[in-house]
């Protein structure tokens, strides 16, 4: 089994040379986050992670976490890791100094904690969960709640969760059962079932902060009646701490795929003492803080596992010694050449990496629009990272997890039939990958949101902030002129094609609203390739910005990367033309089909 290995030269890269982090945050007021501080929350991140996390991801998934009688144990080594990691500070990383954090942008941190991530997913969520809850308090919850909650949860005494999955209602939130029933001391009692609850139950912790979708008494019908409430699984006492049992109950755990030692609950609420978070029947507006950020999270763990992946087929191809390069022999005083040599292995580690050095730059970039959105000082400046974060967070959702299950497929097929045994680890990557195409939204209904709210909802405003922002980067870039003028035409030839598929589907749709649904798949990777062609056109623009020494490790790595960008320009970028063909077919060849045909 391989050990992970943080990329740290390329995470520096995208941040300084591709992103210009440094001034980037200079431009929120942050001038004191200097290149040399960023390293070095990278480099903390990466040391814990190699060193504490990246063993617990293969010890996680062999033993898995247990159900015994309503307590959930956890693998051995998670409560140590996650009282260390809690220790070092990193559970406050971007939470308000106000509340024991230290404040800081996504881009100052990102990079760390994609590690974190890659170390051992399954772990990580526990910890990344609990971030989610914490920013949605911050938004939404009354001051004594932010009080009584958020500072446990910064110090990593209290865990938290977020509770909307119900037996008979996932995506369609309006079947919800869950009731909170008014009590005369301003609280309320909550009873329903919820499932698919991430560390729902655990023993990391003494007491774990449920954030709970629930119907008031006079809720109107559908999603307009949901609201939100904070739902400690134990009592507070008058001076905060827990005190009793407050009716939250683990009846199982779910025995899964994969992200084995990651409890997935099934919680049940009896008369369970909770306060509402915001308004009544607005619980929705406040989730949706937490749902945004964890679906960016979810993108990051499809970055991350492809990343282990691809360093685990990286290794494998070089001491793998199989046949003879049809070129003839490389390997002479060996037996046979290593696995690299040949075509098709060179096809899918190109692809492999193509897909994940371009989606770290798609990724960072990301969070460097929530940063803006979130803290820079002039309104309308905020107004259009909100358009650009709109649109790009169910792309990068969507098709890095997508991209991680092609990614650590291809892992497995490098090794072969090795691939498909545990003693190389790939076919753990591949398991634990499917899960982030599947919650925080599958990645249709990610789809389903890009085109219908995003696009059409927003009478095309989005798509043309962001093809405005492709445009104004590629004109201002330093390095503009030594990209090679055929890709340059590609990233702009696609730019106007995805502005002329919003054009053809919202024309459509005034005839039948099904055409958002067709569309919707092949114009969002449609979009994704766009964007992850601006992407690699950024990174080799980059490339000529480089201060590093001339040395031949790092001609090495440039020759690498100008290798990677041209792979993805010839041979993936083809991709987005049968993405767009497919929007331009319209709905007529799926809907018109016949259920007894479609089913026989």
């Amino acid at each position: 089994m391989y050990e992970y290995r943080a990329p740290r030269r390329d995470m520096q890269f995208v941040l300084h040379e591709v992103l210009q982090a440094e001034q980037a945050l200079a431009a929120l007021g942050r001038d004191d986050l200097n290149r040399e501080l960023i390293d070095g929350v990278l480099e903390e991140g990466a040391k814990f992670s190699e060193s504490v996390l990246s063993p617990l991801h293969w010890q996680g998934d062999q033993e898995g976490a247990r159900w015994e009688r309503g307590a959930v144990r956890t693998p051995a080594g998670y409560k140590a890791a996650f009282d260390a990691f809690a220790a070092a500070g990193w559970m406050g990383t971007h939470c308000d100094e106000a509340f024991g954090g230290q404040g800081l942008p996504y881009m100052a941190s990102i990079a760390a904690g994609e590690t974190f991530v890659a170390g051992a997913m399954a772990w990580r969520m526990a910890s990344g969960l609990t971030e989610g809850a914490v920013a949605a308090l911050q938004h939404g919850a009354a001051p004594l709640q932010q009080t009584q909650f958020i500072p446990k949860m910064v110090a990593g005494e209290w865990t938290g969760t977020m509770c909307l999955t119900e037996p008979q209602c996932g995506t369609d939130l309006g079947l919800m059962r869950t009731r909170a029933v008014p009590s005369a001391d301003g609280t309320y009692r909550l009873s329903g079932t919820k499932i698919f609850i991430t560390y729902g139950e655990h023993d990391l912790t003494d007491n774990i902060v449920h954030l709970v979708l629930a119907k008031l008494p006079d809720a109107p019908g559908g999603t307009r009646g949901i609201s939100l409430f904070v739902v400690p699984k134990r009592r507070l006492l008058a001076d905060g701490s827990p005190g009793a049992a407050n009716g939250v109950d683990c009846e199982r755990i779910e025995h899964k795929m994969g992200i084995h030692g990651s409890p997935t609950c099934v919680m049940r609420f009896e008369n369970a003492e909770g306060w509402l978070v915001g308004k009544p029947h607005g619980g929705l507006a406040v989730m949706f803080i937490m749902m945004n950020h964890a679906r960016l999270g979810v993108a990051l763990q499809g970055l991350a596992l492809a990343e282990r992946a691809w360093q685990a087929a990286a290794l494998y191809a070089t001491d793998r010694l199989q046949g003879r390069s049809l070129r003839g022999p490389v390997a002479v005083a060996q037996p046979a050449d290593p696995l690299h040599v040949h075509p098709d292995v060179r096809r899918m580690l190109l692809t492999m990496r193509a897909f994940v050095e371009g989606g770290r730059v798609l990724l960072y970039q990301a969070y460097q629009w929530q940063d803006t959105l979130d803290r820079h000082p002039e309104a309308a400046v905020r107004q259009q990272a909100e358009s650009l974060v709109g649109f790009v967070v169910p792309v990068a959702k969507a098709f890095l997890t997508d991209m991680a299950m092609e990614v650590t497929g291809m892992a497995v097929q490098v090794h072969g039939g090795h691939g498909f045994i545990r003693d190389t680890g790939v076919e753990q990557l591949m398991r634990d990958a499917k899960i982030t195409c599947l919650y925080e939204g599958t990645n249709g209904i990610q789809a389903l949101d890009l085109m219908g709210r995003k696009v059409i909802g927003s009478g095309g405003a989005t798509v043309q902030t962001l093809l405005a922002e492709v445009q104004r980067v590629m004109a201002t870039a330093p390095g503009a002129a030594n990209v090679p003028a055929a890709w340059t035409a590609a990233v702009h030839r696609l730019a106007q094609e995805l502005g002329e598929l919003t054009t053809v589907v919202a024309g459509r749709v005034t005839h039948d609203t099904a055409e958002v649904g067709a569309a919707a798949h092949d114009y969002l990777n449609h979009a994704a390739y766009t964007l992850l062609a601006w992407c690699w056109w950024r990174t080799v623009a980059a490339l000529e910005q480089d201060p590093g020494i001339a040395t031949n490790e790092s001609l090495v790595w440039t020759a690498g990367k100008r290798a990677t960008a041209r792979f993805f320009f010839e041979r993936l970028l083809p991709r987005a033309a049968a993405h767009a063909a497919a929007v331009r077919a319209g709905a007529a060849g799926l809907m018109e089909v016949p259920a007894e045909a479609l089913l026989a």
